[in-house]
């Protein structure tokens, strides 16, 4: 019985039971050269991998599938479908066997694997796994980023940028992008992945859109030189390794990181199970201060909008079409209600001038609907005060305008809500908490339109508009 263990990049050793076993990668895949079968496994040292191969090897095993079904990248062991010439006790030895080794396989150990966020995860030997000029960096400069993301990179004299993304891996890609303004739309990214068969693939992709489809492979005005870019997996860990020589010396530099457990299909990207965006300072070598500020910002300028706009100003108009009927009580309730509202729309503008001024964001048409806005909800106090009194020849004219500039300020309102979580990838939760606000809000106008029209038909009923006295 003859095995051969092969590296996901595609080199391969063959050996021989009897033979000095070479020294086998980190992931190790198992393949019987009889009917190329194939089993995965990783392991910390060689001689765990050498003294698995000899059992392996005495087992007489063989596998049905010429391609690996199970790749082991869960706490727990997996194998691809393993049936033994020898019956049951082979099962059951080979079981056994993998139990006692499971203390000393790198099967996502915590402690010595994942070491999330820990300077251990810096001191990492790249010479080990990774091809040159990778693995003979020098000056190197390491930083953990984002839950288990560490971004490590060089930079020499000729301005060459060489980066090196890890992230603890199971299934599905990682990915890394440059921002000119903090958002996603008009990015480029490198995102990495292992498909199915343990094939290493990186590619550069443009963001165009936040639609799936409009992650476009191939693509991207990231300035890559002419070195290949490697993509590895030790242990728990994939390292994506690539060089880019930008024309200007990056300094605070908004990346985009995130993640997702489908394999791309034909290179298209499955949509992220999560993602960030961070502010990194290049020129210090860490995550700049103001990062979380703008996600905090990000997030504090949304609920504002939402709340303001999405709310209490909708819920004012309400209170002013249908309960006129309770009055005074409704004009004081409508004036208390849109002044809060308008408080909330100020903040809202000045956490987005706020957010603007500290990532420039390219978002025209989000910022002009909000600017009007502004403008038209300013004009809508002024005009409370210098509404005329009832009896006066204006008091209609003023209605009409006071009446209308308020649904127009509304509509836009909701559609900037919608363009804004857009455009700031916010996300589904995002989405189905504003779909189900607007909702109940259009419900609840539905439902009081259809009240108001009875009313307003059994007054007619009841007072019509010509009598006739009856004939005698």
């Amino acid at each position: 019985m003859r095995w051969t263990a092969k590296e996901f990049d595609g080199l391969s050793t063959g050996f021989d039971g009897n033979d000095d076993y070479p020294p086998p990668p980190t992931t190790t895949t198992i393949a019987n050269d009889n009917n190329n079968s194939i089993l995965t496994f990783k392991t910390q040292d060689t001689g765990t991998t050498t003294q698995l191969l000899e059992c392996l090897h005495n087992l007489n095993l063989s596998f049905p599938s010429s391609q690996p079904q199970s790749y082991l990248r869960s706490p727990s062991i997996a194998i691809a479908m393993a049936y033994p010439h020898s019956g049951a006790s082979s099962i059951g030895l080979l079981f056994g066997l993998l139990v006692v080794w499971q203390a000393r396989l790198s099967i996502f150990a915590v402690a010595d694997e994942l070491e999330v966020g820990g300077t251990d995860l810096c001191g990492t030997d790249l010479s080990t796994f990774l091809p040159p000029p990778y693995s003979n960096m020098s000056n190197i400069i390491c930083s953990p980023v984002w839950n288990t993301f560490t971004l490590r990179y060089t930079r020499n004299k000729d301005n060459v940028l060489t980066i090196i993304l890890s992230a603890v891996y199971t299934t599905g890609w990682v990915g890394i992008g440059f921002s000119r303004d903090g958002t996603m739309v008009g990015s480029s990214a490198m995102v990495g992945w292992f498909n199915k068969e343990g094939h290493a693939k990186i590619k550069q992709y443009y963001l165009q859109g936040t639609k799936t489809t409009q992650v476009i492979p191939n693509k991207g005005e990231l300035p890559l030189t002419n070195i290949p870019s490697a993509v590895a997996l030790h242990g728990a860990t994939m390292y994506m390794a690539f060089q880019i020589k930008p024309e200007t010396t990056l300094t605070h530099q908004p990346i985009l990181l995130a993640f997702g457990s489908a394999y791309p299909v034909h290179n298209r990207l499955s949509h992220h199970d999560d993602k960030t965006t961070i502010l990194f300072d290049f020129s210090a070598g860490s995550v700049s201060a103001g990062s979380n500020g703008i996600l905090e910002l990000k997030k504090n300028h949304g609920i504002l909008g939402i709340v303001g706009w999405g709310l209490f100003l909708p819920s004012g108009a309400i209170v002013a079409r249908y309960f006129r009927h309770k009055d005074p009580q409704w004009f004081y309730l409508h004036i208390t209600i849109q002044f809060v509202g308008f408080i909330f729309g100020i903040a809202t503008v000045v956490a987005g001038r706020q957010l603007y001024n500290k990532i420039h964001a390219n978002v025209p048409t989000h910022r002009g609907i909000g600017i009007f806005i502004l403008t038209l909800s300013i004009l809508q106090v002024m005009a409370f005060f210098l509404r005329p009194n009832h009896e006066a020849k204006t008091r209609k004219y003023w209605n009409w305008y006071h009446h209308w500039v308020g649904r127009i300020a509304l509509f836009l309102g909701a559609l900037n809500i919608v363009i804004g979580i857009q455009i700031g990838n916010a996300g589904n939760s995002w989405k189905i908490s504003y779909g189900f606000l607007l909702g109940a809000v259009l419900i609840t106008v539905f439902a009081l339109e259809a009240l108001l029209f009875m009313r307003k038909s059994e007054k007619l009923n009841e007072n019509p508009a010509f009598q006739m006295n009856p004939v005698i």
